[in-house]
C-alpha cells in the first residue's frame, strides 16, 4: 500500500510540474504577443506622424513665397526627418531587446529542465 501511495504521490507531483510548465509557457507566448502588438502600434502611430509631417510640408512648400523660404522649409523638414530616424534608431533597439527578452523566456519555458518547478534530469 505504502508503494501505491508513492507511487500517486509522484505522479500528482509530475502532473502538478507539467501544469505549471504548460502555464509558464502559455504566459510566456502571451507576453511576447502582447510585445508584438504593442510595437505594432507604436510602429503605426509612427507612419501616421511621418505622414502628417510631408503633408505639412507639402502645405509649408506650396505656401512658401521665396526660394529662402522654400529652403527653410526644406532644412526644418531635413531636421525633423533626422530626429525622427534617431527616434526610430532607438524604438528599433528598444523592441528587439524586448522581444529577445520575451523570446528566451518562452525558450527557458520548452526546455526541459530549466526554470522554477522543473524536475531536473
Amino acid at each position: 500500500m505504502a508503494q501505491k501511495e508513492a507511487f500517486n504521490l509522484v505522479f500528482t507531483e509530475m502532473a502538478e510540474m507539467r501544469k505549471k510548465r504548460v502555464e509558464d509557457f502559455v504566459s510566456a507566448q502571451t507576453e511576447l504577443l502582447n510585445k508584438f502588438q504593442e510595437a505594432n502600434r507604436q510602429w503605426f502611430d509612427r507612419m501616421q506622424s511621418e505622414a502628417n509631417l510631408a503633408l505639412d510640408f507639402v502645405n509649408k512648400v506650396s505656401a512658401a513665397r521665396s526660394i529662402p523660404d522654400a529652403m527653410t522649409v526644406c532644412q526644418e523638414w531635413a531636421n525633423r526627418r533626422f530626429e525622427m530616424m534617431a527616434e526610430d534608431g532607438k524604438r528599433l533597439f528598444a523592441d528587439s531587446q524586448k522581444f529577445i527578452d520575451a523570446g528566451t523566456r518562452l525558450l527557458s519555458s520548452e526546455l526541459p529542465g530549466k526554470g522554477r518547478g522543473r524536475l531536473s534530469v
